[in-house]
């Protein structure tokens, strides 16, 4: 019997502010401190869907990052296991900015992740299925499958690249 769970099962919603040590020269949050901040929420989002001890963090599809997040934001990170395959689980992650002065608000990026949910002897175990409810998630779920195969597409690539790619350190002669 296919145990199945909804979207909702899996959400995780993080709200955090953005400090002056979180901004670049351009006075914008550093990419990098909001990919860290979206794999740790789509860590706890596969980590309910699997209800697993362990989840590791498979690929980063992409992060598009869509406006820029400034000191006067608050940046809320919703995310949920929107498809699963086997035993890997694709994690959408949805940035949303809002103003603190004006209450404006707008998608400020958007991200997919893929995880694998591991026993106690780090060997991949068996997720549930993804039964998706609203508009978003039916439409997210609808086309995880071509996702999927992008990331299978672009996991061999990957691989093959490696047998063209020197390892030695530069300065080595």
């Amino acid at each position: 019997m296919t145990q199945y769970k909804n979207p909702r099962d899996s959400k995780v919603i993080s709200v955090d502010q953005v400090f002056a040590n979180d901004l670049n020269n351009y006075n914008t949050l550093f990419g990098g401190v909001l990919m860290k901040r979206i794999d740790n929420v789509a860590s706890l989002s596969a980590r309910r869907h699997a209800r697993a001890k362990e989840c590791v963090t498979a690929s980063i599809d992409s992060i598009d990052f869509l406006h820029p997040i400034t000191q006067s934001h608050s940046v809320c990170i919703d995310a949920f296991v929107s498809y699963t395959g086997n035993t890997s689980m694709e994690v959408f992650c949805k940035v949303i900015t809002e103003d603190i002065l004006t209450e404006e608000r707008q998608v400020a990026a958007t991200a997919f992740l893929t995880f694998v949910a591991l026993d106690d002897n780090k060997r991949p175990i068996k997720v549930p299925a993804v039964l998706p409810e609203t508009d978003e998630e039916k439409y997210l779920y609808g086309s995880g499958e071509e996702r999927a195969e992008m990331r299978r597409t672009r996991r061999k690539h990957s691989k093959e690249i490696t047998n063209h790619i020197e390892i030695k350190k530069p300065w080595d002669k």
